[in-house]
């Protein structure tokens, strides 16, 4: 509805970052039984939280936002007092999976804690060998639960097509090393790590790979007393949990603890692997059971120690207003691209991928020496990075580019981009052959990449050039460069009408696009159609004016003068002639109508009636192709030579 305007983007992220706020709240005050006042803490912390910057900024981040608020949604549904609540929680499950596939977690944490509230009556009748009402409600939900669960996981195998999503080394080194030690121990680590960026996010980035963690490889590294420090804690609530299925006192802490984990599951390298290291968007759901955990530790600190309660007050506020800066700091980290890319260079130098992207901003912007610079520091940091070695390759000489280009294939050897690369560098060189058989194994790797096919088209002689521009443009039908390049071959061979419709067809995709413009006027001018090259050059005229103000190239200049000079000679020539008309009586010629010239240009038009002939020449009705007031060949010349 608001186009493509980045605010209306974040505005909606933020509306649903607040729908989620007011969630948290509810859970914590109607399941989580947190007193009001620290039920609006939970909610506070919630939308101050510096780790959420990632996923309410960004458009990628709303699937997270979604799936956070169908999360809850699903949960409050599930412990009404109805039948009808748990179809309802299960469709809402249903919803939270769809925007991302964590959220089908939800059925499992409902059960689970449906287990816990149930737990006496299941135990009563396990020991007494009968069922009671309780139980037998009980089993109906979990059966209710556990079917719709694994159809949900079908439905969503399904989607995939049966299969999971393949990632590289680059994306998650520890998935793809061979030592299972390793693995592991890495792990382990980033599970830690993912929990201490709830606890203190300090350093945040919007992107972990390539180096950012470098792996954990043997027993003595000092990051091993994280892991274990993180898993001895889980361990200490698992079984706080636990042992409070008994005796029911704590329902905030097993609430917390199952919104904390069950969610981080799927995203834990436990059971598939994921495509990243870190990323702060997966946390949005799970930091609903740290905050839940924090708060209720604050809600049983006020209550055993009530002569701390101002420190717990400053301690709370000091919290908040700390949250709220690094959250308006990091979201002034997300105001750009270059400003984000800065932002992930301070926080991670030893980012490989890191340093490749802000290369590339760098090559975009025209700053060739310092992009070539930072694309040799993502090397040195992570040498077999194909794509650094690809665009390292485009920006030096044809020696040096050779040679990334080929480290580039040796990495990577589905690469399309570098054999494209190197297949035009091999045509540069007029190594024609060599050329040949790079872009053949580029179409070989990806059949629909047009620019290979392009480049082989200009290789190509004879029929073959137009079998390959027209396959070019059976693959990228809107192309505009594809649609004038096929029809300069077709000018080329002497098909100048179809080579005219093409041209034609391009300026309907692109209304300023030059080389069809040319074109255009190339092949009207050799056809002697001066009415339309004029409006074609004043048609680019006018759009340039309007794209960029005042007077645009020497071509305007010479469309005034020959307007002027135009106007001039057909108001003297009327002048000539009713100055005939009242001096010797002649009658007045017949004028060819607009339509009519409209007709002629495109010589197609019948022959016109003549007018009764004056003998005074400035009288007479000029016969047809000499009367009419054409453009000169210099201003299409110029005006040609200026574009």
């Amino acid at each position: 509805m608001a186009g493509l305007s980045p605010m209306w983007y974040h505005a909606t992220n933020v509306a649903l970052h607040a729908a989620a706020c007011i969630l948290v709240t509810r859970v914590s005050l109607v399941v989580a039984a947190l007193r009001p006042g620290f039920a609006a803490l939970a909610g506070l912390l919630f939308a101050a939280h510096p780790v959420h910057t990632e996923a309410v900024t960004g458009i990628v981040g709303r699937a997270d936002v979604l799936a956070c608020i169908f999360f809850l949604l699903s949960f409050l549904a599930y412990h009404g007092q109805q039948t009808a609540y748990l179809w309802s929680s299960v469709c809402l499950g249903a919803l939270s999976m769809l925007a991302k596939e964590t959220g089908v977690t939800v059925l499992a944490l409902n059960l689970l804690y449906d287990l816990c509230r149930s737990w006496h009556s299941i135990k009563r009748s396990i020991f007494e060998a009968k069922w009671n009402d309780d139980s037998r409600y009980f089993s109906r939900r979990a059966a209710a639960l556990l079917v719709s669960f694994s159809i949900l996981l079908m439905v969503r195998f399904a989607l995939l097509h049966g299969t999971l999503p393949n990632f590289s080394a680059q994306d998650n080194p520890a998935a793809f090393h061979p030592d299972f030690h390793v693995r592991l121990l890495t792990f382990g680590y980033l599970a830690a790590l993912n929990c201490w960026l709830l606890l203190c996010p300090a350093i945040l980035s919007h992107d972990w790979q390539m180096g950012s963690v470098p792996l954990v490889t043997s027993f003595t590294d000092t990051r091993n007393l994280a892991t274990c420090i993180f898993f001895g804690g889980c361990l200490v609530l698992t079984y706080k949990a636990f042992t409070d299925f008994e005796q029911q006192r704590h329902p905030p802490l097993v609430l917390g603890w199952t919104f904390l984990v069950l969610p981080f599951l799927p995203a834990s390298n436990i059971f598939v692997t994921v495509g990243f290291v870190v990323a702060e968007r997966v946390l949005y759901t799970p930091s609903v059971g740290w905050i839940i955990l924090i708060v209720y530790g604050m809600q049983v600190s006020w209550t055993a120690v009530p002569r701390r309660r101002s420190w717990i007050t400053v301690g709370v506020s000091l919290l908040l207003v700390l949250g709220c800066f690094k959250t308006v700091l990091r979201n002034n980290d997300w105001t750009s691209r270059e400003t984000l890319i800065k932002a992930g260079l301070r926080s991670l130098p030893y980012n490989a991928k890191m340093h490749y992207n802000f290369a590339n901003f760098l090559k975009d912007t025209s700053q060739p020496n310092l992009a070539v610079h930072h694309y040799q520091l993502a090397l040195w940091l992570w040498p077999g990075y194909a794509s650094a070695h690809n665009n390292l390759g485009t920006l030096t000489i044809d020696d040096q580019a050779e040679y990334h280009f080929l480290a580039a294939i040796n990495a990577q050897p589905g690469h399309v981009n570098a054999h494209y690369n190197l297949g035009r560098l091999y045509r540069r060189t007029n190594r024609t052959e060599q050329c040949i058989e790079m872009l053949r194994r580029c179409v070989s790797l990806d059949p629909e990449y047009a620019p290979a096919f392009r480049v082989l088209a200009r290789i190509a002689t004879g029929p073959a050039t137009g079998e390959l521009l027209r396959h070019v443009i059976h693959l990228q039908p809107r192309n505009p460069d594809a649609l004038a390049e096929y029809a300069y071959w077709l000018y080329k061979n002497g098909k100048w009408l179809p080579s005219l419709r093409y041209y034609f067809k391009a300026m309907e995709i692109f209304s300023s696009h030059k080389p069809s413009l040319i074109g255009s006027l190339r092949i009207l001018r050799s056809r002697g159609q001066w009415s339309r090259v004029h409006q074609l050059i004043i048609r680019w005229h006018l759009m340039l004016r309007a794209k960029r103000g005042g007077f645009i190239y020497r071509g305007d200049l010479y469309i005034r003068a020959w307007e002027l000079q135009s106007e001039s000679r057909q108001r003297t020539h009327q002048h000539q002639r009713n100055l005939c008309i009242s001096e010797n009586g002649c009658s007045r010629p017949r004028v060819a109508s607009v339509s009519v010239q409209l007709e002629q240009d495109s010589n197609k038009s019948e022959q016109l009636q003549r007018a009764p002939r004056c003998n005074v020449r400035a009288c007479r009705q000029p016969r047809k192709g000499k009367a009419r007031v054409t453009a000169p060949t210099l201003l299409v010349q110029n005006f040609l030579e200026t574009l």
